[in-house]
């Protein structure tokens, strides 16, 4: 057989093209829709009633761009392609911001079962068991000084029992001012001063760390989540909504498929979460029939104005509704008609 060097050389360049296009990877992360998955296999209740309709999760896919995936991104609606150092905070690798993210996901759940045990008037016991450092970002002022795992005792001798008390303090303060911070380490007590600093690129004021509130939650009937390698906050109010259902005899879904998004507070209270754009499109593709959106208390491009504007750019019948708390939600749906 007669070599020929020219095909040779041509089917070496597409291959190497071919796995530059393919596989080299970009310092951009690309946000886009993901999926509107049933919640009855990932959360159970104990003994749980059964639902003619279904709660939905619904989550936004992400993943560092090839050249391939940037192009298509590029023209695709609803796709976001953001720089990496955008997505990911200076001085915390992918790694841990992937677990701070499962971190959320757990403290989401909990805080969903507290309010829905709560609402459904269910046996719950709450033990508080502190406030613990789950990342510290670098070049802040608590780099070098704070450590993963510490335990938060005390900011300016004032007790530090949950989260929103140590947040809600700081960010009463001005840049430059000094804090004393007491926390446990390894069974020792230790208490630094730390001068506080505006995060870059935003106007909030901290040290320079995710905390989490650490709570012993006991429930009776029992719940479990498989929620898998499911990131972040913001699947609060679904969980909530699910686990509500499942304990109680009335079916709240009314026979319809259920979608929304927003993180939960303690206090039943419905916050604000990105790319709400994608959830809605995910949610339409499911065949959903109703998208709750967190409402912002009616502010300007608050989430739900966004989803709404999506919902209508795409054509959708599914019907998109503003909720400001869990309440919202559930009384929402205890007045539909059944299907």
């Amino acid at each position: 057989m007669r070599f020929n060097r020219r095909g040779f050389i041509i089917t070496l360049i597409i291959i190497v093209l071919t796995t530059f296009f393919v596989g080299y990877r970009l310092p951009y992360y690309i946000y886009k829709p993901g999926g509107a998955d049933a919640l009855n296999p990932v959360v159970q209740v104990n003994g749980g009633f059964e639902s003619e309709g279904d709660m939905h999760l619904v989550t936004v896919r992400g993943g560092q761009a090839t050249p391939f995936q940037y192009v298509l991104a590029s023209i695709m609606p609803h796709q976001e392609i953001l720089p990496l150092d955008e997505v990911f905070p200076e001085g915390i690798s992918q790694d841990e911001y992937f677990q701070a993210q499962l971190q959320m996901m757990e403290s989401s759940q909990e805080a969903s079962t507290v309010v829905a045990y709560e609402n459904a008037n269910k046996d719950i016991d709450i033990e508080y068991e502190g406030v613990y450092v789950v990342s510290v970002i670098e070049n802040m002022p608590a780099y070098g000084i704070l450590e993963t795992g510490d335990k938060i005792l005390s900011i300016d001798d004032l007790p530090i029992i949950q989260t929103d008390e140590l947040i809600n303090y700081v960010s009463s303060k001005q840049p430059g001012t000094t804090i004393s911070v007491t926390v446990e380490r390894e069974e020792e007590e230790l208490t630094e001063e730390i001068a506080l600093e505006a995060f870059p690129g935003d106007e909030k004021v901290g040290v320079g760390i995710q905390i989490v509130t650490n709570r012993n939650v006991t429930v009776d009937p029992e719940v479990e989540f498989a929620s898998g390698n499911i990131g972040g906050p913001s699947a609060g109010l679904m969980f909530s909504l699910e686990i509500y259902d499942q304990l109680t005899e009335e079916d709240i879904t009314r026979g319809y498929q259920i979608a929304g998004t927003g993180e939960l507070n303690y206090q039943g209270q419905v916050g604000r979460i990105g790319g709400i754009d994608k959830k809605v499109i995910a949610a339409d593709s499911e065949g959903c029939d109703i998208f709750f959106a967190p409402n912002e208390n009616g502010a300007e491009n608050s989430n739900y104005q966004v989803a709404k504007d999506t919902a209508e750019e795409i054509g959708t019948d599914m019907k998109i509704v503003p909720v400001n708390t869990f309440k919202d939600a559930l009384t929402y749906l205890q007045n539909l008609e059944q299907r």
